[in-house]
């Protein structure tokens, strides 16, 4: 995807809905899928990560009740998760073995679908321990009983 399309897709989509809702619930609380490597400083070489970092900078400069970004690393696809898509597909079935070892070896960098979903639901209750979770915090956060 060229840069053009990504910031429509990643940035402006983000900003038209958070216009929206912001106003009706101005205490509410979001979570935002980032990535590992975002770039906060929105002026890295890479595309992706600049364009994830000023969605991050906009949400973060945002008066919500709580603002959390998710900075995942790896993710052991769900059993049964399946892709249309066919070279993800692939990657699925290839990440299905490759992963859970990596899970083991980096406990902290490669996680869980259940790990992440608790994760989610604790820093959409305020309950994150910082605005930026990397993937330590996120596994910290989804492991907490």
């Amino acid at each position: 995807m060229n840069e053009a399309d990504y910031t429509r897709t990643t940035y402006d989509l983000t900003k038209a809905i958070v216009d929206v809702l912001l106003p009706l619930n101005p205490g509410m609380s979001i979570v935002f899928v980032s990535g590992r490597s975002t770039d906060s400083s929105e002026q890295g070489r890479v595309m992706w990560a600049r364009v994830k970092g000023r969605a991050e900078n906009l949400l973060l400069g945002m008066p919500f009740g709580s603002a959390t970004m998710i900075r995942l690393a790896g993710l052991i696809p769900a059993e049964g998760g399946k892709s249309s898509t066919r070279l993800y597909q692939l990657f699925y079935s290839t990440a299905r073995v490759v992963l859970p070892a990596a899970h083991s070896l980096w406990p902290d960098y490669v996680t869980t679908s259940a790990i992440l979903g608790r994760a989610f639901i604790r820093a959409a209750q305020g309950k994150a321990p910082k605005r930026i979770l990397e993937s330590p915090d996120i596994h910290a956060l989804g492991s907490a009983s």
